[in-house]
Parts: structure tokens; C-alpha cells; sequence
């Protein structure tokens, strides 16, 4: 009887939170998170309440749908909404002693580097380093990635990993150097590196050998992506992505664009829809669905290169972009459409948005500095722009009805 009492005025509770919220009290225990997914109760306040909370009737969902997927698609909804129709607010650091040009962000944590010999992470929430990792030797560290246990960083031709939980080892590759590495990206336990000459390189991150060589392009590989179906995505400077099968290390694809000359600069691929988004050196943006291998859109998106494109993990809607011109865009994924554009108004954190039609290059330089990488999270951007500081973007979503 006690458990009953306690187990409704739970739920009364859980009622009277938003889904974001009511998510986060999901990951507490297993207790409530059986309750909150399990509650018809709870799935119809908020079905109801959807519309209500972001002053649109645009979210369909079905009826019947489980309250855990409901409140993701919740989430998801508010989060495109934030970005293109909200107001944003950038915080801004001094997080290295030199110029880095390079950022991730996963589960509020923010990795950045590339130009210094150290690579730092931060929250996301305070902007408090967390730890830092210094670089080995004298080689430069090309590129880095992480994950909840693990740093792996790409220096010079070896490949560095520095565990999180505990003291810090470093495992490097017992491979000879080989041409110029330019790009790495890492699936547990393979690490693929794209080189100068054309090739990838696929490494065991553990035993440090070099288990396949696959020949990609003519020109050097320029950026990577993998996907969860083991292939390698890779671009080329000479226009071109390749798609290759990890196992087999068999080329599978080409896929080009209409538009010549350009490169390919920047690369990312969305599980959920299974397509590929491109950036290049020409300003355009481009789209592929992976199923298919045909192209889906082309749109000119700068007037310079695009040094970086990235979605967040579980949207489908939009896709952001950044580069030589300093303006934060954010794309349609489906058709490419520019939704909105973001520069600083000033040096502190108030933003200003951009009309699709806005004469970029009457803006001074300084308040727009090059975006050399980017990353998204839930309603926010952290970008690097080739100098000493860290911008985290913080969007919000409009006001509710």
C-alpha cells in the first residue's frame, strides 16, 4: 500500500517536470526510469502538452508512441527550434597558450587542440578544464577524437592513446612512419588514418599494427567518416568521396559532385537517415544518401570554403557549418535550405542573426574570425577559429506559449 502512495505521488511529480527534465530523472535509477516509461498516464500529459511547449502544431508523432521515444523526438523538436528560430548567447575563453584550430564535443564535454602541444578537455556547462593531455616528442598532433574512456590523438604517423579513468598511458604505433598523415577518425579497436599519398591506413589502436592498406584516391585524403555498417567515407582535395569496406578493405563507391573544380574539406554521416554531408573548398554543401549513392542536394552555402559540417547524433532535421567567413550557419538536411546564420555582435556574448540575404562581406573581419572546426550538442556550438579561444554557442528555444 505504502509502495502505491509512493509510487503515485512519483508520478505526480514527474507531471509537473518538462521532458528534458523528465529525461534526465529517467537516467537516475532504474526505479524511476520504469516508472516514467512505463506510465500511460505520463505519455498522455505529454502528448498534449508537446504543441503547447514549443508554440508549433508542426510535431506529428503517433499515438500509442512509448513515452521514451516521444520525449526524444520532444527533444529534438526544441532543439531545431532553438537553433533557427531562438536567441543565442556565446561564452568565450582563453583555452590554449597558441593558436588551436581543432573541437569535439560529446555528452557535455569539450576536446580541443591541434597547434599546441597539449590537448585540453573542458565542460561544456562551467567551461572548467577537466584534464589535459600533453603530446609526446616532437611531432605535431594532427588530429583527435575521444569517447567516455579515451583520448586517441593522431601525432605525426603514430597513434596516441591516453586513458581517462586513472593515470594516463600513451600507446603508439609499432608501425614505420609512412607518408604525411593528414585525418583520423576511430571505430574501437581500428583506427583509420587518411595520408598524403591517397591511401588509408587502418590501425588495431591496441596491438599499434597496421592491418589493412586501402587505396582511396589519386590525391591525398583530406577527411574521414565511418559508419556503423564498417565503411570508410573518405574525401579527396580532388572532389571525390570514396566509400571503402573496413573488413575487406575492398573500395565499394565513388561519389562526385556536379560542381568542378572543388575539394572535399570536411565530412560527417548520420546514422539515423544514413546520409552524407560534405563541405568544400568552392563554399558549397553537399548531401548523399548512403543507400542509395546518389546525390540528394548541392547548394552554395559561402562564398569560401566550408572548413567544417556536423550534425547533432539523433537529428535529422538540421545540419551546422563553418569556415573562412566566420558566419555559423544552420542547413536543412533534407534540402540544404539555409535556416539561419549567426556572427558575434560583439567581442562578449550577445549574437547576432543573419537574413539569408545578408552581405557578409560588409561585416568586419574582426567580428567574424575564420570557424576552423565546429561541434554540436543539444542547443549549442563549440567552435574553435585558428587563434587562442574556445566559443561555445548557447541557443534558446523561443519563448513558450
Amino acid at each position: 500500500m505504502h509502495s502505491v502512495t509512493r509510487c503515485r505521488r512519483t508520478l505526480r511529480d514527474f507531471a509537473l517536470l518538462d521532458h528534458f527534465d523528465v529525461a534526465r530523472c529517467a537516467a537516475v535509477c532504474k526505479s524511476w526510469r520504469d516508472i516514467i516509461f512505463s506510465s500511460t498516464l505520463l505519455r498522455d500529459i505529454y502528448f498534449k502538452r508537446g504543441p503547447r511547449i514549443f508554440g508549433t502544431t508542426d510535431l506529428q508523432v503517433p499515438l500509442g508512441t512509448p513515452l521514451k521515444n516521444y520525449l526524444e523526438e520532444l527533444a529534438m523538436e526544441q532543439h531545431r527550434l532553438a537553433l533557427i528560430n531562438g536567441h543565442a548567447e556565446v561564452h568565450q575563453w582563453s583555452g590554449h597558450s597558441v593558436s588551436i584550430s581543432q573541437c569535439r564535443m560529446r555528452r557535455g564535454l569539450v576536446l580541443t587542440g591541434v597547434g599546441d602541444k597539449a590537448i585540453r578537455l573542458w565542460s561544456a556547462t562551467n567551461y572548467q578544464c577537466l584534464g589535459v593531455y600533453s603530446v609526446p616528442g616532437m611531432n605535431p598532433l594532427v588530429d583527435f577524437d575521444f569517447d567516455e574512456n579515451k583520448v586517441v590523438g593522431l601525432v605525426g604517423s603514430q597513434i596516441c592513446i591516453w586513458r581517462r579513468n586513472g593515470k594516463m598511458n600513451i600507446l603508439q604505433s609499432r608501425d614505420h612512419s609512412f607518408a604525411r598523415s593528414l585525418c583520423m577518425r576511430y571505430l574501437d579497436p581500428e583506427a583509420v588514418v587518411g595520408c598524403e599519398d591517397g591511401r588509408s591506413r587502418v590501425f588495431d589502436m591496441y596491438s599499434g599494427s597496421c592491418s589493412k592498406i586501402i587505396r582511396m584516391h589519386a590525391g591525398p585524403v583530406t577527411c574521414l567518416s565511418l559508419t556503423d555498417e564498417q565503411l570508410i567515407l573518405g574525401g579527396s582535395s580532388y572532389g571525390s568521396i570514396t566509400v571503402a569496406d573496413l573488413s575487406s578493405g575492398e573500395r565499394v563507391a565513388s561519389l562526385k559532385s556536379s560542381v568542378s573544380p572543388i575539394g572535399i574539406s570536411s565530412l560527417c554521416f548520420n546514422v539515423n537517415n544514413h546520409l552524407i554531408f560534405a563541405g568544400s573548398t568552392s563554399g558549397y554543401s553537399h548531401c548523399w544518401d548512403l543507400r542509395t549513392l546518389r546525390p540528394l542536394w548541392e547548394v552554395r552555402t559561402s562564398s569560401n570554403i566550408i572548413y567544417a559540417v556536423h550534425h547533432l547524433p539523433g537529428d535529422t532535421a538540421t545540419i551546422s557549418a563553418g569556415g573562412i567567413d566566420g558566419v555559423l550557419r544552420f542547413l536543412s538536411q533534407r534540402t540544404g535550405e539555409v535556416l539561419a546564420s549567426y556572427i558575434t555582435r560583439r567581442s562578449r556574448s550577445v549574437k547576432q542573426w543573419l537574413p539569408s540575404d545578408a552581405h557578409i562581406g560588409s561585416i568586419l573581419r574582426h567580428r567574424r574570425p575564420f570557424i576552423t572546426c565546429l561541434a554540436m550538442g543539444m542547443k549549442k556550438v563549440v567552435t574553435t577559429h585558428g587563434d587562442k579561444y574556445i566559443r561555445v554557442w548557447r541557443f534558446q528555444e523561443p519563448s513558450r506559449l
